[in-house]
C-alpha cells in the first residue's frame, strides 16, 4: 500500500531497543496534513491528492496560492505536495492525515533538500585527488588540474567536474526503518540520517525498495 505524509525535520538523537542497543534515530514532525486538492482518473487521468502542511497567514502567499486554498475550503497552508497514493479514491478534500499513517517496522523513503555548503573546490564537492605535495608541485595542490585536451577537441565536455556551489540539491535516502511512532505528538522516529537542515521540509513515503 503506497503511503506518504510531509514533515518536517526537528533533529537526531538515539534510541535503546529492547535489547538495549543504541539507534541512532532522527525525529520528524509528521504532519498533520490536509487533503487540499484530489484528483481522479476519470478527470485528471490518474488519481493523486495534494497534501497541506503548516499554516501560514494569508499577507504570505501569493493571489494563485491562497485562491487555490480558499477554493478547497481549508485553512491555508505554507507546503503543497501532490502523491499518488492506493486509498486516493477514499480521501475527500478536508480529510486529515496524522503521523499514524506509518507504522513501528515500516520502511520509508525520505526525500529533502539536502544543506547548503557555499562555494567548494573539486576535492571536497566530487573527491577529487590531490597533486603530490613536494617536488616543486607549486601552491596548486587542491586545484582541478587538466581540463582537456588543446587541439582536439579544443574545449571541455559539459558534466566536468569543477569547483562550484554545493548542496541545495534533492536528495532521496532510501529504505529507512520507522523505528518509533508518536501519534500524539505527531512524531516519526526512523534509523539514521535523513537530508536537510534543522527545521527542513522532508517528504515520507513507503520505500519502493524490495524487502
Amino acid at each position: 500500500m503506497k503511503k506518504a505524509i510531509i514533515g518536517k525535520k526537528v533533529g537526531m538523537t538515539q534510541i535503546f531497543n529492547d535489547n538495549g542497543k543504541v539507534i541512532p534515530v532522527t525525529v520528524i514532525e509528521a504532519g498533520p496534513c490536509i487533503v487540499v486538492q484530489k484528483k481522479t482518473v476519470e478527470k485528471e487521468g490518474y488519481a493523486s491528492v495534494q497534501l497541506g502542511f503548516q499554516d501560514i497567514k494569508e499577507r504570505k502567499l501569493t493571489k494563485p496560492e491562497s485562491g487555490h486554498l480558499k477554493k478547497a475550503e481549508v485553512s491555508l497552508k505554507k507546503h503543497l505536495k501532490e502523491f499518488r497514493l492506493d486509498d486516493s479514491d477514499s480521501l475527500n478534500v478536508g480529510d486529515e492525515l496524522k503521523a499514524d499513517v506509518f507504522a513501528e517496522g515500516d520502511r520509508v523513503d525520505v526525500t529533502g533538500i539536502s544543506r547548503g555548503k557555499g562555494y567548494a573546490g573539486v576535492i571536497k564537492r566530487w573527491n577529487a585527488r590531490r597533486t603530490p605535495s613536494s617536488h616543486g608541485g607549486g601552491p596548486v595542490h587542491r586545484h582541478a588540474g587538466s581540463m582537456g585536451s588543446g587541439t582536439d577537441p579544443g574545449r571541455i565536455f559539459k558534466g566536468k567536474i569543477g569547483a562550484g556551489h554545493m548542496g541545495v540539491e534533492q536528495v532521496t535516502v532510501m529504505n529507512l526503518d520507522v523505528v518509533k511512532v508518536d501519534p500524539a505528538l505527531n512524531l516519526i522516529a526512523v534509523k539514521g540520517a535523513v537530508p536537510g537542515p534543522k527545521g527542513g521540509i522532508v517528504y515520507l513515503r513507503n520505500t519502493v525498495k524490495n524487502d
